[in-house]
């Protein structure tokens, strides 16, 4: 099924591999390692029922890594090339092989130990080909946007409704016998209505997303809720300062847990940039929570047999009972810190954050009563974040709520606190969850932040 997307089947690109490593090897190579890929995909945007822009890609590139000396005494270089023509690979092992013979001795450079990588591959279904021409993707955003036109007359205006088809597959070898790769697929759709007019004008947006397009949502669900969040936006006030309940709308809280993630990463706790540095058994979280990562969770994003180096993948407990149990190390940082790759070279694979009260079932609405009188956020802007505090100043946007009923939208304000007390002060995670990327989460709730108003 792959050939007839790519230029290259599984097997070329495994030849190509070979060859580049041994040219690496015959030029005095002590390691090196080699990645091939090659993509092509679809985009298609409309913007009020009118074709805006389709994009295709077809895409292929080859990246070197080449490493000169042993033990303590490493240098490192790399190099790239879109052609696959021998004589550019030769070229290209020279320039990665130059680059190293100039740069410094790096004690933890290195390939990863070949008891840690991934031999034999499994097969995780992560490739769902979309035989999508550019009038069908067409029709498709036409159909998601028109949806969000036909909720209200109030839907004024559109930043326009997206269809996204993207095949690839790749090719990863290097010379401690690795040898792995696969067919991938990601595919979307998306819409971002505005509702209103004048000084009194509100936009929101939904998309679905996942590797296989008989999964995604269809695009008139897709444009009705676009549109009815953008909706319920309007003649949205201000806020004095206050402390308050702060709920967290679940694509929200997929961001609160990528800061976590971020915190207890290999580059920010070598360089202790970071507000988690040795953080490792001891709580950070309450009780309540647990944190598991699943790699191999069958056509799921965030699933891979195998890391950015080969290095096999394993489920397990990021955090258990809100104690840290694990970090996110590639082979370089884990060296850095003394301590062995977790797999995680390239980052995290299908996070789950839960606690009591969603296995307990607490939907949204739940989820509202719980923060009784506070602030529901469904928008932030800016990066306020300062890992190495864990200071924490967002933009936001949301709905007050008053004994668990959503009172009016409220914009303009800005939600503050120390990362290290939000994460202590989560009190409940809900049960409607939602998958973003290589996160899943539900709404989360902190007991109190600060609200600055307008």
């Amino acid at each position: 099924m792959t050939q007839s997307f790519f230029s290259h089947s599984q097997d070329q690109l495994k030849e190509i591999a070979q060859d580049v490593l041994r040219f690496a090897k015959d030029k005095g190579a002590s390691d090196a390692a080699v990645e091939i890929s090659e993509g092509q995909g679809l985009s298609v945007t409309v913007r009020k029922g009118q074709i805006e822009t389709i994009e295709q890609n077809k895409d292929k590139g080859i990246g070197v890594t080449v490493y000169l000396g042993r033990d303590r005494a490493i240098r490192r270089g790399n190099a790239s090339t879109s052609d696959f023509s021998a004589q550019s690979l030769k070229d290209t092992v020279d320039a990665a092989y130059n680059i190293a013979r100039f740069t410094a001795e790096d004690d933890c450079a290195g390939l990863p130990e070949a008891e840690l990588l991934e031999m034999q591959p499994r097969d995780l279904q992560l490739f769902h080909p979309w035989t999508l021409t550019a009038e069908q993707a067409v029709e498709l955003a036409q159909r998601a946007e028109a949806a969000a036109f036909a909720v209200d007359k109030r839907i004024t205006n559109s930043e326009g409704a997206n269809t996204y088809a993207q095949q690839s597959h790749f090719v990863m070898a290097n010379t401690r016998g690795f040898m792995g790769g696969y067919p991938y697929s990601r595919h979307s759709l998306s819409v971002s209505p505005i509702a209103g007019k004048g000084n009194n004008m509100q936009r929101d947006d939904w998309y679905s997303s996942d590797r296989d397009p008989t999964k995604l949502a269809q695009p008139e669900a897709i444009g009705r809720y676009a549109a009815e969040r953008a909706l319920s936006r309007l003649n949205a006030r201000k806020l004095d300062t206050r402390k308050c309940p702060v709920l967290f709308e679940a694509p929200l809280a997929a961001g609160l847990l990528g800061s976590f993630v971020q915190a207890v990463s290999g580059g920010s706790l070598y360089r202790k940039s970071t507000f988690l540095t040795d953080s490792m058994g001891t709580a950070v979280f309450g009780p309540e929570i647990q944190i598991i990562e699943d790699p191999h969770v069958l056509g799921a994003v965030g699933s891979s047999p195998f890391d950015e180096e080969g290095v096999c993948t394993h489920r397990r407990e990021v955090v258990s009972n809100g104690i840290v149990q694990g970090y996110f190390l590639s082979t370089y940082s884990a060296r850095k810190l003394g301590m062995q790759t977790t797999g995680n070279a390239g980052g995290s694979h299908n996070l789950q954050i839960v606690s009591s009260t969603t296995l307990a079932g607490d939907d949204f609405n739940a989820m509202l009563k719980k923060l009784d009188t506070g602030l529901l956020v469904t928008e932030l802007m800016g990066h306020g974040v300062n890992y190495v505090t864990g200071d924490y100043s967002r933009g936001a946007s949301g709905y007050w709520v008053e004994r668990g009923v959503i009172q009016y939208p409220v914009e303009e304000i800005t939600i503050a606190g120390n990362m290290r007390d939000m994460f202590k002060d989560i009190v409940a995670i809900g049960s409607d969850v939602l998958v973003r990327g290589t996160k899943s989460t539900g709404s989360i709730l902190i007991s109190t932040m600060t609200i600055a108003g307008g």
